[in-house]
């Protein structure tokens, strides 16, 4: 959509200004504060749907909601160094300056391991990565029981080889969480609910392109 500039008025009196030939009245000074007042509010629609667009990055795990992640996260990179994995990379300055810097989980080559301690959690000091919630009154309330949902797995049933013919089995023992994956007449590999999209049965797909892809989670 076009950007909307502020009309230029021809007319003798100019809204809220006084007469065109009044004294002390300054055209140019009010063409300037129209086309500043213009730009904040482009800029306020721009980040506006910056800000509820999806995200084509997945966060690490315990990640807040995007834009109280951004206002927590200062970019420390602690979070990467805990990772023993090398999972977590910082999003690159093409990206903008709003996120850049930010933490991701590169899931497209290695999976989250989903340690049981979180240290990547653990050493998140601002609180952007957390555990814990709070209630409406800024209470800490206790640990969500159930996994967080990192990204969305599905299998491409054209290249995974069981659905070929040939048996595989490679993503059996590599998948962490229980019931993610169960099998079709015992050998056809099939993502369940229970999937928290940890990217590990991408890692160990022996095909190429692989058969798992991963996106963002939805929401």
């Amino acid at each position: 959509m076009p950007l909307v500039m502020p009309p230029i008025w021809t007319k003798s009196r100019m809204p809220d200004e006084g007469p065109v030939d009044q004294p002390g009245f300054d055209r140019r000074d009010f063409l300037r504060r129209g086309l500043r007042k213009t730009a904040e509010a482009a800029g306020q629609v721009a980040g506006a749907r910056l800000s509820s667009k999806p995200a084509s990055w997945i966060r690490p795990p315990y990640a807040l909601a995007e834009d109280d992640f951004l206002s927590k996260c200062d970019r420390c990179g602690k979070c990467a160094e805990a990772c023993q994995f090398n999972v977590i990379f910082k999003l690159p300055d093409r990206l903008g300056d709003r996120v850049a810097g930010t933490p991701a989980l590169d899931l497209v080559n290695r999976g989250c391991h989903m340690c049981q301690d979180w240290p990547c959690v653990a050493a998140c000091e601002p609180g952007a990565l957390s555990i814990s919630i709070t209630d409406d009154e800024g209470e800490a309330e206790p640990a969500p029981s159930e996994l967080p949902v990192l990204a969305r797995a599905s299998i491409d049933t054209a290249l995974c080889l069981p659905y070929l013919g040939p048996e595989c089995g490679a993503c059996a023992s590599a998948c962490p969480i229980p019931d993610a994956l169960i099998w079709k007449d015992r050998i056809k590999p099939v993502i369940t609910g229970d999937c928290t999209g940890c990217g590990m049965c991408r890692e160990v797909c022996v095909v190429e392109p692989k058969a798992v892809s991963i996106s963002p989670p939805a929401g």
